[in-house]
């Protein structure tokens, strides 16, 4: 990794990679359009074509989510009970209640929230199962009342899906899924086959061509965002250890060669160290060749002259993940402004909010902590505006009304206040 001294004004987290090439984007609208005309019946090609594998039957059935639950140890499954317990216990405190509220003539105002009908989540397939993407992505939906969760994944060449993906998505309350992966089964939950019926909103991370998929539907139905790759900035004084930070930055370099890794410290020593821990640990890291191509392009490292100088860039960055290993973190804590979570100290390591603590880990990625929120329970429900005036109140503000809708031209708004005013 580089050090840096000082920091650059432009430095930035955004890359416009999920844009994808024009190549990129043609093969995805084809795929789009050819599972809406023709169904299942394009789904198995592109089945057969993409993931390798010819499959009767795209839903998997009860004898699979058995046969799951039979290759995964005990100790597995008991581990996804804690940490799904620990999701639930975190969104549970995130949901809303609808409100209403009268007034002395009459009017009733209010906000009714619905959970939505039906969700679908994507989970990647491919060399690696995710199963605490599972969990994430389809708990909240749960918490907030959603009916009708579906789960779509690509097989492996077997024609099935991963046992922990199974058990994960089973104990988290799933009992619809499918052997679908890639654009296709964005396609699937979109617009419906005979196989699938479609969602309202469709959330999870994939690969380009499913997020290429997801931006195009979106509109159709709802999604969740488009995620890039991982990202994690530690802000660090001399307190730090070492170790303990090159390890945390190599556990997002790992993830993908486009994965950002930055260390934003005060300590000379500790950026020196830093580098060398990083270099160590690659040598025996069984990703090496993913995280050494992420910390090679994206990795770097910033001595800044104080940390309220750190705190001002990590603020600039808006990162996923911000870790803050200073010496009295909490008091860094009211300054940040843009960080999708936030670790506090040496043993709020960032894979225990990824796995465990019970904080969504579907971030905002690409600077977009700016505006964005982490996944959560608001994303699975809307909300519907309540209304109603007494005839005390539309006496009172009928003319006033009447006359807002001429201000603005439109003469049947006025009339339709004025009729009942006859």
């Amino acid at each position: 990794m580089e050090i840096v001294k000082g920091t650059n004004k432009n430095i930035s987290l955004r890359r416009s990679i999920e844009s994808g090439t024009d190549s990129q984007q043609e093969v995805v609208k084809k795929i789009l359009d050819d599972v809406k005309q023709r169904g299942d019946e394009a789904i198995k090609q592109y089945t057969e074509a993409f993931d390798h594998v010819s499959l009767s039957s795209f839903k998997v059935s009860e004898e699979e989510i058995e046969e799951a639950y039979k290759q995964i140890d005990e100790e597995f499954i008991e581990i996804i009970r804690e940490a799904a317990q620990n999701i639930y216990s975190f969104h549970e405190k995130q949901k809303r209640e609808s409100w209403f509220y009268y007034e002395a003539n009459g009017t009733m105002l209010g906000q009714k929230i619905t959970p939505l009908d039906s969700v679908g989540v994507y989970v990647p397939g491919g060399t690696a199962a995710y199963p605490s993407s599972v969990l994430m992505n389809v708990i909240p939906a749960k918490v907030a009342g959603v009916e009708r969760i579906v789960l779509t994944s690509p097989p492996n060449k077997a024609g099935t899906l991963p046992p922990s993906v199974l058990v994960a998505a089973y104990e988290a309350g799933v009992t619809e899924m499918y052997k679908v992966g890639g654009a296709q089964a964005i396609a699937g939950l979109a617009y419906g086959t005979e196989s699938m019926i479609p969602v309202d909103k469709i959330v999870g991370p994939g690969n380009i061509f499913v997020a290429l998929a997801k931006r195009q539907v979106f509109g159709f139905v709802d999604i969740d965002m488009i995620a890039g790759p991982s990202e994690i900035v530690i802000l660090a004084d001399e307190s730090a250890d070492p170790q303990e930070v090159a390890a945390d930055l190599l556990s997002q370099a790992e993830h993908d060669p486009l994965a950002t890794s930055i260390l934003i410290t005060t300590s000379d020593r500790l950026a020196e160290q830093v580098q060398q821990e990083v270099a160590r640990q690659l040598e025996t890291l069984p990703r090496k060749e993913i995280a050494s191509a992420s910390i090679y392009d994206y990795g770097k490292i910033y001595v800044v002259d104080s940390i309220s100088e750190g705190v001002n860039v990590v603020n600039e960055l808006a990162p996923e993940h911000l870790e803050i290993l200073t010496t009295n973190p909490e008091e860094q804590l009211s300054d940040i402004r843009h960080a999708g979570a936030i670790f506090l100290g040496r043993y709020s390591s960032e894979p225990v909010g990824d796995y465990f603590a019970g904080p969504n880990h579907v971030l905002p990625t690409n600077g977009t902590a700016r505006f964005s929120s982490p996944l959560n329970v608001d994303d699975f429900v809307k909300k519907s505006s309540i209304i109603k005036y007494s005839q005390e109140a539309f006496m009172e503000k009928a003319s006033k009304i009447a006359k807002l809708a001429r201000f603005e031209g439109l003469e049947a708004h006025a009339r339709a206040i004025e009729t009942r005013l006859k």
